[in-house]
């Protein structure tokens, strides 16, 4: 089935609906730790968020924001602030539906069920990588840290996903060469080391400094 995403201070009810949503045979987790969404997002990876408006640190909105920074994943807002201002609000900021509360659980479900069929027949989720609050977006070659959106070329993109898919594991550089080649073209060895100083460079401008280290005579490992 699906995989779904609570975003709800009030844990009771966070509780309930994961009980109720289970039941119908989806994965489901809620967000523990209200300050950091995203990478609770990012290491579930959902097929759908459940979002309300009213949360400590960050509203409803910011985060919807944050997550249409990196996935076009359906989101629908749950909230008792069910004004004409705030529904249309929910709306522009990338929502895909609103649900007032109280709500009946089966109500809840039926609407997300024909949200996930409207998706999910038509196209699928972003897919994306993360570590460390970094994400790389694996559809637009993209990598966004800190509100910031730092554009990679198709050889910087493939090293840093080669780099993300094995992190905690040295990629040798023949590893790397293979991929980043996948043809029969002969490519110098010198230019792997030229796009990594490269990479690197766009990395520690962003923030991510020492992101990628070098493990002499192995290769290059993301910690």
């Amino acid at each position: 089935m699906y995989k779904i995403l609570i975003i709800e201070d009030d844990t009771s009810m966070a509780k309930a609906m994961k009980k109720h949503l289970e039941s119908w045979g989806n994965t489901v987790e809620y967000v523990k730790d209200l300050a950091h969404v995203i990478t609770e997002f990012t290491s579930f990876d959902p097929h759908l968020v459940l979002v309300d408006i009213m949360l400590p640190f960050y509203n409803g909105y910011h985060w919807c924001s944050e997550i249409r920074k990196i996935s076009n994943v359906p989101v629908i807002f749950i909230s008792s602030a069910s004004d004409n201002m705030n529904i249309v609000m929910a709306m522009n900021m990338g929502g895909d539906d609103f649900i007032a509360k109280p709500f009946d659980l089966n109500v809840l479900t039926a609407k997300i069920q024909a949200v996930l069929r409207r998706t999910y027949d038509m196209a699928g989720k972003i897919p994306v990588l993360e570590h460390k609050g970094a994400i790389l977006n694996l559809n637009d070659t993209t990598l966004v840290y800190e509100d910031q959106k730092i554009d990679l070329s198709k050889n910087e993109f493939r090293i840093l996903q080669t780099l993300m898919e094995n992190k905690g594991k040295v990629v040798s550089r023949d590893t790397l060469m293979m991929r980043l080649w996948e043809s029969d073209v002969y490519v110098e060895e010198n230019t792997l080391t030229v796009n990594i100083a490269r990479l690197r460079k766009k990395l520690d401008g962003a923030g991510l400094k020492g992101f990628i280290t070098t493990k002499v005579g192995g290769g290059y490992i993301i910690q």
